[in-house]
């Protein structure tokens, strides 16, 4: 007899162990029975989850990815924020390095030619390669300079007659309808503007003056830089691998040395567009007889190396004094010669002479130039392109799984800016080069 809540005797306990025990057991080794649909968890009293956890956990994953995605993202940022702010901070310093590492791999080619065949100590061909060029570049800043003073008055008679001609019909006609003699004081009122703003314009000078002699200390300390790169570059890089592990050391010394190479191919290239470009607007101008030819040749040769934007904005400033001093016809025709030219660049120039060294989409060339201005001003714009050719050829050669062993490769010559085995031609060649410089080594120890 048993009440309510009584526990219930020994043996009827005993029965319900050995009928409910066995009967997984049974389901499983029989190959005929229906499994049960019920988890184990079920049979052993073991407490059950929640209908929704399983949804709930699958839902954590996606998030958690993103979370992880964007924790890594804002570190970089902030890795990549310290280092642009370093670099604007320390621009004094940072430009003119730059600017020595683009001189090093137009003149680094030259320096190595005078060295093998001329068989001239490095120091004395350094001296020669930076001599020479100084001098050429001197002999250009005159002529132009000369040219631009010489063309100043004939400029001056030109811009009269068109402003009596052209602009002053035009603006005294519609939509502006300027009154006439307000045109004919215009000289008179843009004197009496000067004189009422000496002020600003004393002060403008004075910053004009603390910039050009900033621009003096860059330019010592560009040509410090630059024998040093010149003289001393293996050394230099040499110091720089240290800074990678052991292990990754030899990838960091062929990447590196394919970006330099890729660097070498930009500005060899560079400097035979700019010298195209100008060449070519230069023949245009002097046959529809603009003034300032030289001048507006040289700049469309400084334009140049700002790809795409600095053409475009040099040519529009030879077809602007083309329109004011010869009329709408000649700027028209002007505008044709630069339409041509920078068709000839784009679609010929480029992709012949950078090829394989440079590979830059031309919207990443763009993106690129307006970053560097919106960073760095006129300096950003023109070392923005070669920084992204420099990170583009260093990360094609570290994700590339096969690379030779770094002797191979010659940071001086473009054709190695490609990533990846070199082709057999290079190779036999390079093995040519290796096999004479040992034989030169023995017949030097023989001859000690």
């Amino acid at each position: 007899m048993s009440t309510d809540g009584a526990e219930p005797p020994d043996n009827q306990q005993q029965p319900a162990r050995r009928t409910t025990e066995p009967t997984p057991t049974r389901q499983a080794s029989s190959p005929t029975s229906v499994p049960s649909d019920a988890p184990p968890s079920t049979l052993t009293g073991a407490p059950q989850a929640a209908p929704d956890a399983r949804p709930a956990a699958v839902a954590a994953g996606p998030l958690r990815v993103v979370s992880e995605l964007c924790a890594r993202f804002l570190v970089i940022a902030a890795a990549l924020g310290v280092v642009i702010f370093l670099v604007i901070q320390l621009r004094v310093v940072v430009i003119p390095a730059a600017i020595a590492l683009l001189l090093a791999a137009l003149l680094a080619p030259l320096v190595g030619t005078t060295t093998q065949h001329l068989r001239l100590p490095r120091g004395l061909a350094t001296g020669l390669v930076l001599i020479g060029g100084i001098a050429l570049l001197s002999l250009v800043l005159s002529f132009v300079i000369n040219a631009f003073i010489a063309g100043l008055p004939d400029l001056r008679t030109r811009l009269i007659q068109s402003f009596e001609l052209n602009i002053k019909p035009l603006l005294s006609g519609p939509p502006l309808r300027l009154p006439p003699e307000r045109l004919d004081d215009l000289p008179g009122e843009l004197q009496r503007s000067l004189t009422a703003n000496t002020d600003a314009i004393t002060s403008g000078a004075l910053s004009t003056a603390a910039t050009v002699g900033e621009m003096a200390s860059g330019l010592a300390l560009v040509l410090f830089v630059l024998i040093f790169f010149l003289y001393d570059g293996k050394r230099v890089w040499g110091f720089l691998l240290l800074a990678f592990p052991v292990a990754q050391r030899r990838r960091a010394d062929i990447a590196g040395q394919r970006a330099f190479a890729s660097l070498v191919g930009y500005t060899r290239a560079t400097v035979v567009v700019a010298v195209v470009d100008a060449v070519g607007i230069g023949i245009g101008l002097w046959v529809m007889r603009v003034p300032l030819v030289v001048p507006l040749a040289a700049l469309v040769f400084l334009g140049a190396f700002v790809p795409v934007v600095g053409a475009v904005l040099s040519g529009s400033v030879a077809v602007l004094i083309a329109l004011v001093a010869n009329g709408p016809f000649t700027a028209l025709i002007v505008l044709g010669v630069v339409i041509a030219v920078m068709q000839l660049e784009s679609h010929v120039l480029q992709p012949i002479l950078l090829g394989r060294a440079v590979q830059l989409h031309p919207l990443a060339v763009v993106l690129a130039v307006a970053g560097g201005v919106v960073i760095s001003g006129i300096a950003g714009a023109l070392l923005a392109v070669p920084l992204v050719a420099v990170i583009s050829a260093g990360v094609r050669s570290l994700v590339t799984p096969a690379e030779p062993n770094p002797a191979e490769i010659n940071p001086l010559d473009p054709r190695h800016a490609k990533a990846g085995p070199i082709e057999p031609r290079q190779r036999r060649r390079l093995v040519r080069v290796g096999a004479a410089a040992s034989s030169g080594l023995k017949r030097g120890r023989r001859q000690d």
